[in-house]
């Protein structure tokens, strides 16, 4: 088996229909030996029925619960046969010969032990889709943008875009999440996903374990995905932000130092104040805006509420 494909859905049947329709037409047109797993976090929307009634050939598991998207994929990966795993969001789906491109550049880089496309938004325009790991500056602008050109730069994570114009591979910290194409080699080495992450950053984890076992992570510009990004986590906004600092939190407890986290948890905390500040100020209805500033105030308290040791 040269490829075992891993798509984790919830509540996006549309999207998901055009991601399977997008692969198995991609694919159905290469020598490729491939399969399909949809591991389905108890959508509500019917998702898992259409699965079983359109992709018959697609392997279905379709969980009773939402277990988080860590813990799904690698629910998925658990049962892969595949040389390569390529890990996809439901809001993605591949353009031409992409995951073809992929395979081939990672058959003809062994060091490499992930690889991401390029990605492009619904209308065609340029996503970032390659990053650094996070830092103090990448904290400060997510709640001061300052300007668009230090919002794209280096100082915010960004990669220039004209690597991704110039056509060629290049060394990054990690991928976005979307769209991620993992070694079986890596996978058995470094493990699966950290399911403590729920949701957010566990590709960031994944990646920063997965570098640190020696390995290269890579964009490659000439393969590119669609994505449009976000349709499943914009469904509980608030509970979403809530889910995002947790993870960004337990990720600084499992990587960065005592001094990082102390100087990170007073930048997100000046930031919060700044927010609520807006919020109130946005005219939000009584109950949006209490749902706002209750999702702010879990973000603030939430540094003594975790646990300082985690596994």
């Amino acid at each position: 088996m040269d490829l075992s494909i891993v798509v984790v859905s919830y509540n996006v049947r549309q999207l998901l229909a055009l991601c399977l329709e997008s692969l198995y037409q991609t694919l159905q047109e290469t020598s490729l030996a491939f399969e399909v797993l949809v591991v389905d976090n108890a959508s509500g929307d019917g998702s898992a029925e259409w699965v079983r009634e359109r992709f018959p050939e697609a392997r279905l598991y379709a969980n009773e619960r939402n277990t988080g998207y860590a813990a799904a994929s690698n629910q998925g990966m658990a049962a892969c046969q595949g040389r390569y795993v390529l890990v996809m969001n439901p809001d993605t789906r591949a353009l031409g010969s992409a995951i073809a491109i992929l395979l081939a550049f990672m058959d003809e880089n062994p060091g490499v032990g992930m690889a991401g496309p390029a990605l492009l938004y619904g209308d065609g325009s340029f996503q970032h889709s390659a990053f650094r790991f996070p830092s103090l500056p990448q904290i400060l602008f997510d709640f001061y943008p300052l300007h668009y050109r230090l919002i794209n730069s280096r100082l915010n994570g960004r990669y220039p875009r004209r690597l991704y114009e110039g056509g060629e591979p290049f060394a990054i910290d990690h991928p976005l999440g979307a769209v991620m194409l993992v070694r079986r080699e890596v996978i058995e080495q470094v493990g699966m996903m950290d399911e403590q992450f729920f949701m957010y950053c566990e590709e960031v984890d994944w990646a920063k374990r997965i570098r640190q076992a020696g390995w290269e992570i890579c964009t490659v510009p000439q393969a590119l995905f669609i994505h449009h990004a976000g349709q499943s986590t914009v469904q509980f906004r608030d509970r979403m932000f809530v889910a995002l600092w947790r993870s960004r939190y337990l990720l600084f407890q499992k990587h960065y130092s005592a001094a990082f986290i102390w100087a990170a948890k007073r930048l997100v905390r000046l930031g919060l104040a700044s927010e609520s500040k807006r919020a109130r100020a946005q005219g939000l209805d009584a109950d949006q805006l209490a749902a706002r500033l209750r999702a702010y105030e879990s973000v603030r308290r939430m540094p003594e509420i975790m646990p300082k040791e985690l596994g």
